[in-house]
């Protein structure tokens, strides 16, 4: 009786292991990167690269959360810089805690120097850094700052208005 009990349990863990919802964070290499900068689903794409142990990028972050609530036409990624092994234990519980349903991504590659200037050749490598594309004219701009209360959305509408 005993066997057939850990039978029926060891079934319902592959089960419900089997049927989990789509990670919550995409891991991405340098071609992901690629893939991401070179979206065009035909609406202004922003990317924001950041950590959670980024203070001024944690501290931001509200900004981004309210823009995605007031432009709904806009593409948000935010890309994470945090390390694999933290992806767990830190970058998905301050997602869950910040209710942060925002795509994210998290950038498996602690070379930067192999693909900051992908991003951007002015790039210092510093966060953090926000990227705005205009897919349909090739338009971007990139703003290596910390964005201060409402700034992002003064930015984002010089980008969209210029």
């Amino acid at each position: 009786m005993r066997f057939y009990k850990l039978l029926f349990l060891s079934f319902l863990v592959c089960v419900s292991s089997c049927s989990e919802p789509k990670e919550r964070v995409e891991v991405i290499k340098i071609e992901g990167l690629q893939n991401l900068i070179a979206e065009d689903n035909h609406q202004v794409h922003l990317i924001n690269f950041w950590a959670t142990w980024c203070k001024p990028c944690v501290k931001e972050m509200p900004q981004f959360v309210d823009l995605a609530e007031n432009h709904p036409e806009v593409s948000i990624s935010l890309v994470s810089l945090d390390y694999l092994e933290n992806l767990d234990d830190k970058v998905i519980p301050y997602l869950d805690k910040k209710e942060i349903k925002l795509r994210t991504l998290l950038m498996d590659e602690i070379d930067y120097n192999l693909w900051i200037d992908m991003v951007d050749p002015s790039w210092s490598g510093a966060i953090p850094a926000t990227l705005i594309i205009e897919p349909a004219t090739g338009k971007r701009i990139f703003l290596e700052k910390e964005f201060e209360n409402g700034e992002l959305e003064e930015d984002f509408q010089k980008f969209t208005n210029s």
